[in-house]
């Protein structure tokens, strides 16, 4: 018997250090896979190149900053890609319509805000699923910005101060990446060090412990919708700002790049378990592997292969954590 269960327990010990230690094994592969492209491409390691992909790390790390305490919470937002598309349309539209660019920001907020208020609402007092109450916001989100791009004015404009948002810079560093900084210095206090950060773990981990201790729920996940959906407006007037322009098919697959960031990087889908700085190490590799794919002159399709895949390897290796965790 004892021979028999010899094997098993060290695949279960053997997996188990490798779910447990994710952020090293991503910090590993981060360096393989920067060795591995310059070896192959040394225009790699070029400022130009590096700058562009800290931009791409930018935006999408600012979105997976609250796709990260949703997940925590035990929830998910799908719409967020078509979110984004449409914050970018109402931010380049007001922008025109007023030459304010602080008008426009604004506006790109409210809506977005609005979005994942609507998102919480749905969820927390209608009872649907995040899930499917979610994939239907990204359907009305991507018929809506087309019925409302049919009047607005997209083109680009003269002002500056708003491409400056996107296309800027503060000495050597980009704006976007000096924004998606602070936005990730806030989050990890918050998650780490606060009430509200602690309560998500509690709700993610046990609902009904969590109910039963006295939080509020609800109200917590609603919360972390709504700072969601304003960081999905703060990343969509970031994205319109470098295209200057406001494009409806702007977000297509960016919800999965987010998602299959935050999950590399160690947040469980069933939630109560995950860290931003794992996140941040999930983004870093996604789009240090779509640079590659670039510099590399692969088929582009690729960068929507890999986050799919990784979503598929991510979850597998979460369900092995948490057996693991209950044994």
């Amino acid at each position: 018997m004892t021979t028999d269960t010899l094997p098993a327990r060290k695949r279960g010990v053997s997996l188990s250090a490798l779910t447990d230690n994710s952020q090293i094994v991503l910090i590993g592969l981060l360096a393989v896979l920067c060795i591995g492209i310059s070896l192959a491409a040394p225009q790699f390691y070029s400022p130009d190149n590096a700058i562009a992909i800290l931009r791409q790390c930018a935006l999408v790390l600012i979105v997976a900053v609250g796709m990260t305490m949703l997940l925590v919470a035990g929830e998910v937002d799908l719409s967020v890609g078509a979110s984004l598309a449409f914050t970018g349309c109402v931010a380049m539209d007001v922008t025109n319509r007023t030459h304010s660019v602080v008008l426009g920001a604004l506006a790109a907020l409210a809506f977005s805000g609005a979005v994942g208020l609507f998102n919480g609402l749905v969820v927390t007092r209608l009872k649907i699923n995040s899930l499917i109450a979610t994939i239907a916001t990204m359907m009305i989100l991507q018929g809506g910005v087309y019925l409302y791009t049919r009047e607005a004015v997209q083109n680009h404009h003269l002002l500056d101060a708003f491409t400056a948002i996107g296309a800027g810079y503060v000495g050597p560093v980009p704006i976007p990446v000096i924004i998606a900084a602070v936005i990730f210095a806030v989050g990890y206090v918050t998650l780490r060090f606060t009430l509200f950060g602690r309560y998500l773990y509690a709700v993610g981990a046990n609902l009904r412990a969590a109910r039963l201790s006295g939080l509020r729920a609800e109200r917590l996940k609603l919360l972390a919708f709504v700072i969601t959906g304003l960081l999905v407006g703060v990343a969509g007037l970031i994205l319109a700002s470098l295209m200057n322009a406001g494009q409806p098919t702007a977000g297509r697959g960016f919800e999965l790049t987010v998602i299959a960031a935050v999950i590399l990087g160690g947040t469980s889908l069933a939630g109560g378990r995950g860290t931003l700085f794992g996140t941040l190490l999930g983004v870093l590799v996604l789009k240090i592997v779509d640079n590659g794919i670039i510099i590399l002159r692969w088929n582009q399709d690729l960068q929507m292969v890999v986050p799919g895949l990784v979503i598929i390897l991510a979850t597998w290796l979460d369900i092995v954590r948490r057996r693991n965790d209950a044994r």
